[in-house]
């Protein structure tokens, strides 16, 4: 099938070769000759040009260093109020939906929209959450995630995938199901959008050797970053993100969580704790962003404070786990020195983070984890969540 164009070409080549059967026993007409078959040459090169470039399909060719940008393209530019999606990936119900329920309660609706990524079939509704915020905001198409698993950043990858669907998400917040916001709604709203830039904390792993060589040449050492896995990016991180296979595909094969000892397994714990030992969602993001050279585009920390429990006996059995907060010891004492942090050192890099906006200090956390559910009753009899901050970011 040819377009209008092609065939007005394709009849005129067709003029020019009668006319050369008419003029061809004439010898005054040859320098006429070699005009037109030039000019028909060029008619016929010109109409199969005009039908190749209207029929081909757009590029969208990307290298593995470079992940495509295609989604810039297909989802739709917005002009307009900016939102927060707050993401949240959960085992199966939240059981601090009553805090963020205050917490949400405060704020315009039009200024945040809420993604729960919870275990396959789970769904929230009336008997499942106390909060109507959380209400059938779960992924339809969640998975099954093991920690210390690729299927982690699965799940992450699922909810900024869901949340770029509404152009209006501009900044997009992850979350575990035992955070806490320590300031309201309008704080962290302003104190957020206040950065062009994504918060990850991101940083060189020179300890441990979680560094698979056979990750090499795809994912090459001094590009391998560790950090926290609770970040907040800004929409085109999220789309790098999103739109990678390379860097997964790598971290899927090479990046695996050496499993935990077991007094069960005897003699063959020793085998086994020889194997590699990697936690994706400890690396992927921070290790994906560096490979797109996109780390002068980061604040290198994260906004969630976590206290790790670096006990011998812990690290001789399960490893380092998480504090937990509970009634006891989430006053307002232990609050405000969570708030009052301002800086972060990182000891890989002999790199002091300091926290800022628009040139002024500014407390490094908005968030904390893990919280019981008697520290979250505590934070909101205390009023840390509902009562209104004045404070300007």
């Amino acid at each position: 099938m040819t377009t209008k164009k092609g065939a007005a070409a394709i009849a005129s080549s067709r003029h020019v070769v009668i006319r050369w059967w008419s003029c061809k026993c004439n010898c005054n007409c040859q320098w006429k000759l070699k005009l037109l078959l030039f000019l028909s040459v060029a008619l016929t090169l010109f109409a199969l040009f005009t039908f190749h470039s209207r029929h081909s399909p757009p590029d969208i060719s990307f290298s593995s260093s470079s992940p495509s940008r295609h989604r810039l393209r297909l989802r739709p530019q917005f002009h307009g109020v900016p939102k927060i999606a707050f993401l949240f990936l959960a085992r199966r119900n939240l059981p601090l939906d009553f805090l963020w329920d205050s917490f949400f309660e405060n704020a315009d609706v039009a200024n945040f929209s809420i993604y729960v990524h919870s275990a396959p079939g789970f769904v929230f509704n009336e008997s499942t959450s106390r909060s109507s915020f959380f209400r059938d905001r779960q992924l339809k198409n969640s998975i099954q995630v093991g920690w210390g698993e690729s299927s982690m950043i699965q799940a992450e990858r699922l909810l900024f995938d869901a949340a770029l669907e509404d152009p209006a998400n501009q900044r997009f917040i992850l979350l575990s199901d035992s955070c806490v916001p320590l300031y309201n709604f309008s704080f962290i709203y302003n104190y957020v959008m206040a950065s062009p830039k994504s918060f990850v904390d991101s940083f060189l792993d020179k300890k441990e050797n979680r560094y698979n060589s056979k990750m090499s040449p795809v994912i090459p050492k001094e590009k391998w970053r560790k950090g926290s896995q609770w970040i907040t990016l800004v929409r085109s991180h999220a789309e790098v993100i999103v739109d990678d296979e390379v860097i997964l595909s790598a971290f899927k094969k090479f990046c695996k969580r050496r499993p935990p000892v077991d007094a069960k397994k005897g003699k063959l714990n020793i085998k086994l704790q020889k194997q590699h030992n990697c936690i994706p969602d400890e690396h992927y993001v921070q290790t994906l962003l560096a490979m797109s050279d996109l780390e002068c585009e980061l604040e290198r920390r994260t906004l969630t404070y976590t206290v790790w429990n670096q006990s011998a006996t812990k690290m001789e059995h399960k490893g380092w786990h998480p504090f937990t907060f509970n009634f006891a010891n989430a006053g307002p004492k232990q609050i405000k020195e969570i708030k009052d942090i301002n800086h972060v050192y990182y000891e890989t890099e002999f790199r002091t983070e300091w926290c800022r906006s628009n040139s002024a200090l500014v407390p490094c956390f908005l968030f904390a984890r893990k919280f019981s559910q008697g520290a979250a009753m505590r934070l909101l009899s205390d009023g840390v969540v509902g009562r209104a901050d004045t404070s300007e970011v």
